[in-house]
């Protein structure tokens, strides 16, 4: 039964309380034939809803054990270690729970440490390319060439 029907019903058995006539003008109203108001006035809760309710009670709970700071993926983490959760949790239901809960992890945006970029020194040419040497070992040359590419 849906979260509609079940609030109709219960506002119809607390408008029709002692008043003779009210629950057919209400259920018509409503668009609920009279068996379907008492069978669902009499139904009980299946399997499925109890843990789905189970479910959201603790998923609130750790929502406000955190500070509103837990996403699905740590909740997954906290419910599996969860002992009074006895059925297997997964990273779906999490995220349907908390989309019907309305919760969303409030986490500040992660801002990067922006640094100049450090100049470059160019060393001055001392041999001025003049290459000859008396003995072996006396000059070493190399050179080197930076290439940037990529986001950083």
């Amino acid at each position: 039964m849906n979260k509609q029907h079940r609030l109709a019903y219960s506002a119809i058995k607390e408008v029709s309380q002692g008043k003779h006539g009210a629950l057919n003008k209400l259920l018509a109203v409503v668009g609920v034939s009279r068996q379907a108001y008492y069978k669902g006035l009499k139904r009980k809760e299946t399997g499925w809803e109890i843990r789905d309710r189970q479910l959201k009670e603790r998923v609130q709970h750790w929502f406000t054990c955190h500070n509103q700071g837990i996403g699905a993926g740590n909740l997954l983490v906290n419910l599996q270690h969860d002992e009074s959760i006895t059925f297997k949790v997964t990273h779906k239901m999490i995220r349907r729970v908390m989309r019907e809960l309305g919760l969303r992890c409030q986490i500040r945006i992660k801002k990067h440490n922006r640094q100049k970029a450090s100049e470059q020194y160019i060393q001055d040419n001392v041999l001025n390319q003049h290459f000859e040497t008396t003995a072996p070992n006396e000059v070493w040359l190399s050179d080197s060439t930076e290439l940037r590419f990529g986001l950083n």
